[in-house]
């Protein structure tokens, strides 16, 4: 893991993530691209506008002249305000020792323009609500949902404030997505000298696959040189792993995501999003 894509809206969301970046990028020793988006739908609609049902031509014509002047005016704003966004991140990245910082600014959808990307990168950041967060907490940003259940890359989604990590809490179920993100916990230097804990949640704490499952898990990390604190639940998955990990401090959520390949687009799997929306930590999900 080599080149992480950053997403960006400048708001409070993505001050956290500049520093969950940091911290993943310093241990991988990786570059950063950060992403910034100017939605162009705004400018879209209003040139697209169509008076001349209310009012004469002339004054159809001036008013619509007048408005694309002022979406000109506001592109040069909203220009200097992604400049002035991406400086900061920089800034913020190399001061936490980022030796290798790209800054990209497009204009469009920051769903398309970052499933174009994710092609060269290993991992996507992105903060887990964006410029309405102050007016939506039970929510995720509509973008980090699309994005979540368009990309077939790894993505960690970050909370407001950054903590620093040192327990790490492995959702597992046994399923491809979570034997892929369990190896790469145990290869990747970013989670070395790190706590581990292992949680599977299952309707009974006798259920015998379950068990057979965590007691894999527990060999497996144990083998990478982690000693992990393996525990069955039984009991809803949503609020198990959110209590499990308030309990025990964890600082960082590493689960699978569903609802791929053919329903790619759909609604990504209810257990994903509910703890996402549910707990205050950064979840790392993977595919």
């Amino acid at each position: 893991m080599k080149r992480i894509l950053l997403c960006t809206d400048g708001s409070m969301f993505s001050q956290g993530s500049y520093e969950y970046a940091a911290w993943v990028a310093t241990r991988l020793e990786a570059t950063v691209d950060v992403l910034y988006v100017t939605d162009a739908r705004k400018k879209a609609a209003v040139e697209a506008r169509n008076f001349s049902g209310s009012l004469r031509a002339g004054a159809s014509r001036s008013l619509l002249d007048q408005l694309v002047a002022l979406e000109h005016e506001k592109a040069k704003l909203d220009h200097e305000q992604a400049k002035l966004i991406l400086q900061e991140a920089k800034q913020i990245l190399t001061s936490k020792g980022v030796k290798a910082v790209k800054s990209i600014h497009e204009t469009g959808s920051l769903v398309d323009y970052a499933y174009h990307l994710e092609a060269e990168a290993d991992l996507i950041i992105l903060g887990k609500r964006g410029e309405t967060a102050e007016f939506a907490a039970g929510h995720l940003g509509s973008n980090v949902e699309r994005i979540i259940r368009a990309s077939y890359k790894p993505c960690l989604v970050t909370s407001a404030k950054f903590t620093a990590i040192k327990r790490l809490l492995l959702a597992y179920d046994g399923s491809p997505s979570c034997q892929k993100m369990l190896q790469f916990l145990i290869d990747s230097p970013v989670f070395q000298g790190l706590e581990l804990y292992i949680l599977i949640v299952a309707k009974s704490d006798k259920d015998e696959t379950a068990i057979a499952r965590i007691d894999e898990a527990k060999k497996q990390a144990q083998a990478g040189g982690f000693n992990p604190v393996c525990q069955l639940i039984a009991g809803n998955s949503e609020v198990a792993i959110a209590q499990y990990a308030e309990n025990n401090n964890i600082d960082l959520l590493m689960m699978g995501a569903y609802g791929h390949k053919r329903i790619r687009y759909l609604v990504i799997g209810s257990t994903t999003t509910q703890i996402l929306r549910r707990i205050n930590l950064p979840v790392l999900l993977f595919r």
